[in-house]
């Protein structure tokens, strides 16, 4: 029997050692402008475990701007209707995963394109507050435009301050008013890594786990997922749970290119940042009124 629980222990103590050497992040914020508002949906899934691994990390403070439907010329693929549905519907994966996982009560969601002005002179903020030892590094999850913008109409100096993370072509060269190499010329910092859809677009069984979970929190980040892959606009989300824009978050969180970080996550490593948090912060349970 002692042996039995001395194992257990190891095992436990071994696991959260792992998990620790993980969180690893360089100094600095971090901002994350994300569309959704595009045919492609992913970007609901990527929301909800972008801010829930932020959390579980303990790095939700270090979060300094959040925009979504960064796509500012809407695509002929997607209707009037149903980009206006998106709208909708990224502004509540933000605004609920905020709530129920916590910590992002000071932190406003913006919508790119029906707050544009206000979204871009809180990126500028955030960018105009970066200096050697506290830049900013942006995570590009969709279009470039807006992050230009906020370049744009800040001073030279404070960009050598900046990094971008981007992890697709498909992002950097999609952008309606900024090529990628004129984001470039800003000269910011690129931190490129691979393409994350090789290991976070994954079959939906894959996400079994969260789907079954019985704690809520863990099954809200799953449902958004799966309305991604029920939305009807692409054909290409079809059996697929894809939250891949969060890869560059779990980079960042693990160290980014300073710290080594996880330049190629899986499912594996976003499961194991999230349980490790929902194990040791079970949500409080409210107590019924009594009746008088």
């Amino acid at each position: 029997m002692k042996k039995t629980f001395f194992l257990i222990f190891i095992s436990l103590f071994v696991s959260n050692l792992i998990l620790a050497q993980k969180i690893n992040p360089p100094k600095g914020r971090i901002a994350i402008v994300a569309d959704g508002n595009s045919p492609d949906p992913d970007d609901l899934g990527g929301t909800t475990v972008t801010l829930a691994l932020l959390r579980s990390a303990g790095l939700e403070n270090r979060l300094v701007h959040y925009s979504h439907s960064c796509d500012l010329v809407r695509d002929d693929r997607i209707s009037e209707r149903a980009e206006r549905e998106r709208h909708h519907l990224m502004q509540l994966a933000c605004d609920m995963t905020a709530r129920r996982w916590t910590g992002f009560e000071n932190l406003t969601f913006y919508d790119a394109i029906w707050q544009k002005e206000a979204t871009i002179n809180d990126l500028c903020w955030a960018i105009n507050a970066s200096t050697k030892n506290d830049p900013l590094w942006i995570i590009e999850a969709g279009e470039p435009d807006i992050i230009g913008m906020a370049l744009q109409k800040t001073p030279k100096e404070k960009h050598k301050f900046v990094k971008v993370i981007t992890h697709h072509p498909a992002n950097d060269n999609a952008g309606d008013f900024y090529t990628w190499q004129q984001i470039l010329d800003f000269d910011i910092e690129e931190v490129r890594i691979p393409d994350q859809n090789i290991k976070l677009k994954v079959a939906l069984q894959d996400w079994d786990w969260a789907k079954n979970h019985t704690d809520p929190r863990i099954q809200l980040v799953w449902t958004f997922g799966k309305m991604a892959e029920v939305d009807d606009i692409v054909r290409f989300q079809k059996g697929k749970w894809d939250c891949s824009d969060a890869g560059m978050v779990l980079y960042w969180i693990t160290g980014a290119n300073v710290n080594n970080g996880l330049a190629q996550g899986t499912v594996e490593d976003v499961k194991n940042i999230l349980l490790d948090y929902i194990i040791k912060n079970p949500e409080k349970v409210k107590q019924k009124k009594k009746k008088k």
